[in-house]
């Protein structure tokens, strides 16, 4: 019987509800955030032994239409029966849905160009001189 009450309080903290309350904690400390007036939902998250990634939400509340808010990439780690905000990396959200284009002069996907390649962004020089 044992066995079945630690199972189940090991899948308790193997939930998107306790990254959720994770984050909101990580976040409480931080002037200036209303957390009361946002909407926080995990939208997804995969676990790996002691660790996390987890895709969070952010919109005001009352707000059904995801693209109104934000997303954040966390990565949590397990400390006793709770997780902490390791680090973060935004992901974004546009006004009109989908996630944020790649910047200016850089790869689509994030990754770099291959050697030799020429500087992307920029027009090359006229040789013309008119």
């Amino acid at each position: 019987m044992a066995i079945f009450v630690l199972l189940g309080c090991s899948r308790g903290v193997d939930s998107k509800e306790a990254i959720r309350l994770g984050v909101i904690e990580h976040l409480s400390g931080r002037s200036g955030l209303d957390l009361k007036s946002m909407q926080v939902d995990v939208t997804s998250v995969s676990f790996r032994q002691n660790e996390a990634d987890a895709v969070v939400s952010f919109r005001p509340k009352g707000v059904a239409d995801a693209s109104a808010g934000m997303q954040m990439q966390y990565t949590l780690e397990k400390k006793g029966d709770r997780w902490v905000v390791k680090g973060k990396r935004e992901s974004g959200m546009s006004p009109h849905g989908g996630t944020q284009p790649a910047p200016p002069g850089g790869p689509a996907l994030g990754g770099e160009m291959p050697p030799g390649h020429p500087p992307m962004g920029k027009s090359a020089p006229s040789g013309s001189g008119k």
